[in-house]
Formats: C-alpha cells, structure tokens, sequence
C-alpha cells in the first residue's frame, strides 16, 4: 500500500486575533495541510520556527516587532524549503516588488475575495509563485494588475530572448538581482538592464509588474 504524503504544515502570523481564527477555520477544511501553530508577534513567530518544522507561512507585512523584510532575507538562510505567503491591507506594487525581492513567494490582499486564499495556498504547495488581484501598478482590489495582455506569451521567440525568458521566470520565483547574476554567470549590472529590455518590451512598469506577468502566463521555469 502506497504511503498518503504528509500534509503540508502551515503556520499563521497576523496580530489580529479574529484573522488568525478564519485562517485556521478555513485552512482546517482544507485536505493535506495542517496548521501547526499561530503568532501575533515577532516573538512569537520566531519561538514557532525554532520549535518545529514549517512548510508553509502565512505572514501579516505589518508585524509587531517585525521588520518582515529583513525576516524575509533570514528565513532563505534558516528555512529554505519554507515558502512564505504575505497578507497585506492594500494593494501597492512598490510593498509587494520588495517584499518578494526580499524573500516571499507570494502576496496577497486581505480584503480580495476569500477564495483567492486556496489557490494561493496551492500555487505555494506545488512550488510556484502567487500574486493576488489587485496588485499592481493602477490597479485596484478585484483587477489584475496591469500586463501587456495580447502579444507577451513568453516563449514568442519575436517578443523575449531566451536569456530575458530565464530572467523574467528567476523574477518570477523572487530571485534577487545578485542571485539572477549568480546562476546565470553574467553581472547584476547586466540582469539590471535586461530587466530593463523586459518592461519595454511588455510595457510594464516596475519589477512587482514584472512579477505578476510572469505568473499570469504561467512562467516558472526555461
């Protein structure tokens, strides 16, 4: 007999006490995960990591005693199969652009539609980036962010060279600028001006839209 997989072990970080009971709530109907324990503070987050083995974190971007960004950049040192889900109040580009330089996987609007939380929570699982509606450059709660919808697929051989395809897909999964620079064997300053080529081409604005295209195509891996 086949072994089932063991569920996916969710933690939850949010200083709001009535968040954090809809979170378990709806997570506790979901099958293959499980939430193994919450956090109101920076504190607390920690204490909860060090003590057991996380999969999945669903993190407030405003905590107490937190700087999240810099939480961020420790947890790919410490935990660096975690993949890291970021709930904030509103939609701005530039918060979510640096958020997922800094380290998350995903960003999501606390006032979106509740049935965004799964796909999100799956895209994670599998290992593939999230970024919820709303989000992006002129956008608001309920759109997507802003992309340039009909001549971007990625793999158009007349849009995007290949080189740019690997750089957009590392973007895409958070990489930062020195860490493109490292896999690809070529310098930041080089990554940096691709990424430039990028947004002219799509008619894009900022790296957060960079980002959100990407994962509105389906571009993960070249």
């Amino acid at each position: 007999m086949t072994a089932s997989p063991s569920p996916t072990r969710i933690a939850l970080a949010d200083d709001h006490a009535i968040v954090l009971e809809g979170l378990k709530l709806l997570l506790s109907a979901v099958e293959g995960v499980t939430v193994v324990g919450t956090a109101v503070d920076g504190a607390a987050l920690r204490t909860l990591l060090a003590a057991q083995p996380v999969d999945l974190l669903v993190l407030d971007l405003h905590m107490p005693a937190l700087d999240v960004r810099q939480f961020l950049g420790d947890a790919r040192t410490r935990f660096p199969a975690m993949r890291v889900l970021v709930l904030t109040g509103d939609g701005d580009a530039q918060a979510m652009s640096a958020t997922m330089e800094a380290g998350a996987h995903g960003f999501l609007i606390k006032r979106s539609d509740v049935s965004e939380l799964l796909p999100a929570i799956e895209a994670l699982r599998l290992g593939q980036p999230y970024i919820g509606a709303g989000i992006g450059h002129g956008s608001h709660v309920g759109q997507r962010p802003r992309t340039h919808a009909a001549a971007t697929a990625p793999d158009a051989d007349d849009v995007l060279t290949r080189r740019e395809c690997q750089i957009l897909a590392l973007i895409a999964r958070g990489a930062t600028a020195s860490e493109i620079a490292a896999e690809l064997s070529i310098s930041p300053l080089t990554v940096r001006k691709h990424r430039e080529n990028l947004m002219r081409k799509l008619s894009l604005h900022n790296t957060a839209e960079l980002v959100a295209h990407a994962v509105r195509v389906g571009l993960r891996t070249v």
